[in-house]
């Protein structure tokens, strides 16, 4: 065989042109700054020889060219005009083979620059008419890359007690290989460069890791996992970590078969490693490639249950699976008034549909749950659009992607973005976080003022709790005869009954019906049956005398929780967040009722010798676990609406990690930046011994004085429901807590 000819280069370097390429950093449609530097590859030997510029190409030609295609066209990204400009020198000119660099640098706010570098050969535009080539027949596509040059940002990174307490400058450059090449069997989902970052900042902003290397493949998989790149490398610096030297750092390269690596080695280990931050969902079918957002509403007949229903026909007659819920809101009727309140959510969608098929089979659903022809923007059981589907823009006679009123309604953006808050559009060239930032401003100015939307639950049947009302009660019932503080008091069902029935008469909003202790030391082992005789009859003979309080199920235990159920509770509180009975996650989904997930470690008999916490810091690890325990549910089809946290006080954790919970609980359950805001919490303060050890008051059931000062901390941080022994005192309590906090 012989050698391959060896080519000879032609340079045109850092030629800058003005053109209207996508959005600037504010994302206004402005001509700004490209810097290009054009590689021919070709043989010079002729013009070499006779020292005649004919013979060659003639960069003084290219120059004009490419100035002419820059300067007098309309590019929607720099990756389109990085292929414009290659086609030009390969199809017009004739080089072997070209490799453009396209840099924008007033592209990102934090950045150098953003660009892209893509080379290709004439082999490539053979028979080829489309603007795009993917670089198939020569193999260099797979070389393509977009980059971000100098992203300058400040977070928490080193292991020195000084690096620990500020915040420190970190330059990250990321390089990205797009090319669907590389994806194999995979299916290459596009992504805008200006999302991906946004992402990475809100996670490097507010991440404190130790070293830089967990860093780096934390935010390589961030980027893979969340942003759905196939391959990118990462390269951190740190500008100031050595004294007499511009900067040290790391530099990682990771892909697709790298995270699929790194999840099964997760799973094996039923561990997470530190730079996990993001559970894959369901199993998808292969060929279930499209991603889709699904707005959800109803206002006629039991809302709720139309939702759920739509959600079950998703799955079972539209050929997609249901990756993620939003949380469940409440809003009045937009354009037509007169009508009821709605009840809106919207989902994420994997599908193998096309968007007009997807279409046809949601009309289907509306069709099956009731909707009929009515006037325009009528009160319907269910109605069901289409959000965005991939990035794909598109206009037709029946359908217009994305939604062409997502930005004016507050009742879609709301759920949107508690799914998809940093999914740009791919016309507005704003995320779903700014559009519903942008709409809340202007309501503010106006006379009306933001449309009055309230974050619900459906407690029981048609029954919605408002999170922003008040402070919910949660009465504490236990069917047991041995557990800390009431032992034995019920274990008769008609004294458990008229129990119930006198906690609803001083107050309390819902009653937790438990048939096992979890104190410490209690035996946990006993038969499910036992437990199941010991609150199942209870359930029913308040059910059968017309009690209609929301009843609560305290079980880890998936058959005695299905069981409440069917006798009619209406929550599920487990105190492993799902995590002890491989059942109960499935019995959570099937049922459709809220639950609560308690953060624990270990059981009854070992929960007290496992209170040492990562870095002695027991909020964030109890953060990071109860995240971990929602992303479970949430995976295994919970609906987010339905989920509600608890840190779990007195649960292998000693009085001092009960104080510094309560101390921070605002930060965990509402902080802008936690990985669990949104979500509503519940603590269960009540005669714990944390309060014993720091009242002195030994007597459990002679706490409530302490129980009271806990509760009014929890309210104060934020706590949504409070699990309690004494119902009147600390409603009492509640009532003047909430006209302080929630007025």
């Amino acid at each position: 065989m012989g050698e391959e000819r060896q080519l000879d280069k032609i340079l045109i370097k850092n030629l800058v042109l003005k053109n209207v390429t996508g959005v600037d950093s504010w994302q206004r449609l402005k001509s700004q700054p490209v810097v290009i530097t054009v590689e021919l590859y070709t043989d010079i030997t002729a013009a070499g020889n006779s020292d005649h510029v004919t013979s060659s190409i003639h960069y003084g030609h290219v120059t004009k060219a490419i100035s002419k295609l820059t300067e007098t066209g309309t590019f929607k990204s720099i990756e389109e005009l990085g292929h414009a400009i290659v086609r030009v020198c390969c199809v017009d000119f004739g080089a072997e083979r070209t490799t453009v660099r396209v840099e924008q640098p007033k592209a990102l706010l934090h950045a150098a620059a953003a660009g892209v570098l893509l080379s290709r050969a004439k082999d490539d535009f053979n028979g080829i008419t489309e603007k795009e080539t993917t670089g198939v027949a020569s193999g260099l596509g797979k070389e393509d890359i977009v980059f971000v040059k100098d992203l300058r940002l400040s977070t928490i990174i080193g292991v020195n007690p000084w690096e620990r307490e500020e915040k420190q400058v970190v330059v990250v450059n990321l390089t990205v290989f797009p090319s669907m090449l590389l994806a194999k069997d995979e299916s290459s989902k596009s992504y805008h460069l200006r999302t991906l970052v946004r992402t990475l900042t809100r996670y490097i902003e507010s991440s404190g890791y130790k070293t830089v290397e967990a860093f780096a493949v934390a935010l390589a998989r961030i980027a893979i996992e969340k942003c759905h790149v196939n391959k990118i490398r990462v390269r951190i610096e740190k500008p100031s970590a050595i004294l007499f030297a511009d900067a040290s750092g790391i530099e990682v390269t990771r892909d697709r078969a790298w995270l699929k690596q790194v999840l099964e080695q997760e799973k094996a280990a039923n561990k997470v490693f530190a730079h996990h931050n993001v559970v894959v969902g369901k199993e998808v079918p292969a060929p279930y490639t499209q991603t889709a957002y699904i707005a959800l509403g109803s206002n006629v007949g039991d809302r709720a249950k139309n939702i759920y229903t739509a959600l079950d026909l998703l799955e079972s007659e539209c050929q997609s699976v249901v990756l993620d819920t939003s949380f469940l809101y409440e809003t009045p009727p937009m354009y037509f008034t007169e009508q009821p309140a709605f009840l809106n959510a919207a989902c994420k969608i994997a599908t193998c549909l096309e968007p007009h098929q997807l279409l046809e089979r949601l009309k289907h659903v509306e069709a099956s749950l009731g909707r009929q022809a009515s006037f325009r923007n009528a009160p319907r059981p269910v109605d069901l659009d289409i959000l965005f589907y991939n990035d794909l823009v598109m206009e037709s006679e029946t359908l217009s992607i994305p939604h062409i009123a997502i930005q004016e309604r507050e009742f879609v953006l709301w759920p949107l973005c508690d799914i998809a808050k940093d999914m740009e559009h791919p016309k507005l060239y704003k995320t779903c976080g700014q559009l519903l930032s942008q709409l809340l401003k202007v309501a503010a100015e106006t006379e009306e003022g933001p449309a009055k939307i309230d974050k619900v639950i459906p407690i029981k049947g048609e029954q919605m709790w408002k999170w922003k009302a008040k402070t919910y009660i949660m009465g504490i019932l236990n069917t047991t005869p041995d557990s800390f503080s009431d032992g034995g008091s019920y274990v008769d069902v008609d004294k458990a009954v008229a129990a119930a029935e006198r906690m609803k008469e001083e107050g309390a909003d819902i009653i937790d019906i438990g048939g096992m202790s979890t104190r410490p030391g209690a035996d946990d082992q006993f038969p499910e049956q036992e437990e199941i005789d010991r609150v199942v009859p209870v359930i029913k003979k308040l059910r059968e005398r017309g009690f209609d309080l929301p009843i609560s199920i305290d079980t880890f235990r998936a058959s005695v929780a299905e069981a409440a159920v069917l006798a009619g509770a209406s929550l599920i509180n487990d105190i492993s967040g799902g995590a002890r009975d491989p059942n109960m996650l499935h019995v959570m989904a099937n049922t459709k009722v809220p639950v609560c997930l308690m953060h624990m470690r270990g059981d009854a008999k070992t929960m007290m010798e496992m209170t040492t916490y990562e870095n002695n810091d027991v909020v964030e690890d109890v953060t990071r676990q109860l995240h971990s325990l929602v992303q479970n549910a949430l995976a295994a089809g919970v609906c987010r609406w339905n989920i509600i946290i608890d840190p779990g006080l007195g649960f292998a954790k000693t009085a001092q990690q009960d104080i510094d919970i309560l101390r921070h609980l605002g930060e965990m359950v509402n902080g802008s930046e936690s990985v669990l805001d949104g979500f509503p919490s519940l603590m269960g303060p009540s005669r714990k011994k944390f309060i014993g050890s720091l009242t002195g008051v030994e007597k459990a059931d002679q706490r409530s004085f302490g129980t009271a000062g806990a509760v009014a901390a929890s309210i104060a941080g934020g706590a949504n429901i409070l699990r309690v022994h004494d119902v009147r005192p600390m409603w009492e309590v509640t009532r003047v807590c909430d006209s302080i906090w929630r007025s």
